[in-house]
Order: structure tokens, then C-alpha cells, then sequence
């Protein structure tokens, strides 16, 4: 009787030391990306999609990928933002995949900002919101070999980078 007093002491004590997993909610808001969103040079109230554009981070070789795929086809598309450095760059290139080389374009873009870091908990860590440069939020270029801006012209719709419900960089083209 002992035995079986002391084996089910054990076995409690053993359980009560169990915690509960630390799983991140896929529903927990993290770390923001930022949102650009193209429009019409020509009429600044309606959305462009853009074609074939791909999107290289500096030093990368692969584009970024969004909705499943490295070369974008729409009116906005998300990119992520560096969480430890407070300057990041992009090569975007349009028609990417054009076999006319004529019309393959390509801009760069600097952002600059500022970022802080937030606890969201022990599951999740941290997650990094970042606010675009007062001053100057990035610096647009042409590529090494200039062959006119596609962008015509590029504007900060909101500079503070805490979600990704809402534009933050508008694209006229």
C-alpha cells in the first residue's frame, strides 16, 4: 500500500511541473512589413498592378517573396524591412521577365528609419516597429546602368510601421 501511495506521490509531483507550450498564435501581430502600394501617374486615384516585378534586397540573390511567389503581379505588394540595421535596400525591377531586355527597368530604393523592439511574449519574442526617416525616408536611384526611373514618383503615406493593414509607401508610375 505504501508503494502505491509513494508511486502516485511521484507520479503528481512529476505532472504538476509541467507547463503549458509556448506556441506563438499564428494570430499574434509581429514584426510589420512595409506596404507599398503602385498607382497611375496618370490618374493618381486608381491602382496599377505592375508586371513582373521582382524585388532584391541588397546583397541577396533571390527576390522577396510575396503571396507565394519572388516576382509580383498587383497594386501592393509587403517587404520586410532589416530588424537589426536602420537602413535597407531594394532593387526593384519591372518586367523581370521580359524577353526583350528593352523593357526591363530597374529603381532602387534606401529606406531609412528608426526601429523599436517590443515584448510580445515568451512564445512569439520580439517583434521590431519601425518609423521612416523624418527627413529623408529613403533615397531613389537609378540601376548602375541608368536607364530612366520607372518610378516616376514616390511618396510616404504614413511613416509609422506598426501593421500591415494600411499603405505606407505610394508608387506612381
Amino acid at each position: 500500500m505504501k508503494k502505491i501511495i509513494v508511486l502516485l506521490f511521484v507520479t503528481l509531483f512529476s505532472f504538476s511541473s509541467c507547463e503549458k507550450d509556448d506556441i506563438c498564435d499564428a494570430n499574434t501581430i509581429t514584426t510589420p512589413r512595409l506596404v507599398i502600394s503602385f498607382y497611375d501617374i496618370n490618374n493618381s486615384s486608381i491602382p496599377k498592378n505592375v508586371t513582373d516585378l521582382k524585388i532584391i534586397g541588397e546583397g541577396m540573390t533571390n527576390g522577396v517573396v510575396f503571396k507565394g511567389s519572388d516576382l509580383i503581379n498587383g497594386s501592393t505588394v509587403s517587404i520586410p524591412l532589416k530588424t537589426d540595421a536602420d537602413i535597407t535596400s531594394f532593387r526593384f525591377i519591372l518586367n523581370y521577365n521580359n524577353p526583350n531586355t528593352a523593357f526591363i527597368n530597374e529603381d532602387i530604393i534606401q529606406f531609412n528609419y528608426t526601429r523599436e523592439n517590443f515584448f510580445v511574449s515568451r512564445a512569439c519574442g520580439f517583434k521590431t516597429n519601425f518609423t521612416l526617416d523624418p527627413l529623408i525616408p529613403f533615397v531613389h536611384s537609378d540601376a548602375t546602368v541608368p536607364d530612366l526611373k520607372w518610378m516616376q514618383y514616390v511618396t510616404v503615406k504614413n511613416s509609422i510601421i506598426a501593421n500591415e493593414n494600411e499603405t505606407h509607401l505610394e508608387v506612381f508610375f
